[in-house]
């Protein structure tokens, strides 16, 4: 074989790799379509369990796989997370993440996780309510690139009236897989609700992923999404959100719709 023939190969092989990773979609737990939720400060009370379920569907994302990674486009996702309240002031919980792609089976067992969370007793007195989140990840090659992630979410949270506003300055990182050397990221997420009536709140709630810590990623990288939407109290210990995607950039996943259903169930105290 000639020089010129190993150069236009090798020059092919190059372009297909930058073509490749430039097409790859990314997949953050700002955009993590199977729990896609701003926690609030209150920990499930001692004793009691609480299972929530997610389902949520992304009717316009990535229409091509690279990398190993499945196209988002048209998946549908359903994660189920059962929470112990171990004190009053501690919880642990589990989920089973499920999923559904274009010409896959369907309920397809996709990732595990664990999470212990910790929360600051009111009689401290702080000027805002706190609890702290740690989350171990194991998901599917097949839908994030890492297959171990670890998450450490702050929440912090404060009421006026009718009003509540949460903050969850998330700090995720790979521990396992192509993305372990990017170190932290950061992904913030917020809410801000009002209470219509004692069982409906209006919600919006924003998503964002700028990239590692120290080295934001450009403004047209970087993930910024809202979710307009609501949460409806059927009785204390049931409730429901919806909230559909509003993108603020071309990254990510362009059109979401997410719901969720929480009950709690067991002895309490």
């Amino acid at each position: 074989m000639r020089m010129s023939d190993h150069l236009t190969r090798g020059v092919i092989a190059l372009a297909a790799t930058i073509v490749g990773a430039a097409a790859a979609p990314r997949v953050a737990p700002a955009q993590d379509a199977f729990e896609i939720q701003v926690y609030e400060y209150a920990t499930v009370p001692k004793g009691m369990w609480n299972l929530e379920t997610h389902y949520n569907y992304t009717s316009r994302g990535t229409t091509i796989g690279a990398g190993g990674l499945y196209p988002t486009q048209g998946q549908q996702h359903l994660t189920f997370e059962l929470t112990r309240g171990i004190t009053d002031h501690f919880e642990m919980a589990a989920y089973l993440v499920t999923s559904h792609h274009a010409g896959g089976p369907i309920g397809e067992i996709v990732g595990y996780r664990f999470r212990p969370r910790v929360s600051v007793p009111e009689s401290w007195g702080w000027p805002v309510d706190v609890s702290l989140s740690l989350e171990l990840g194991f998901p599917d090659a097949h839908y994030e690139e890492n297959t171990t992630t670890l998450e450490f979410r702050p929440v912090i949270e404060k009421k006026f009236g009718d009003w509540q506003f949460d903050l969850n300055p998330v700090l995720a990182r790979a521990l396992k897989g192509p993305g372990t050397s990017d170190g932290w990221e950061f992904e913030p997420n917020a809410r801000v609700a009002y209470s219509v009536t004692k069982q409906l709140d209006l919600s919006l709630e924003y998503y964002g992923a700028t990239g590692n810590v120290t080295r934001w990623l450009p403004g047209d990288q970087q993930i910024h999404q809202f979710f307009p939407g609501f949460d409806y109290q059927f009785s204390d210990k049931m409730v429901m959100n919806f909230g559909f995607s509003i993108p603020g950039t071309h990254a990510g996943d362009q059109s979401v719709i997410k719901m969720r259903l929480g009950v709690l169930f067991g002895g309490g105290k």
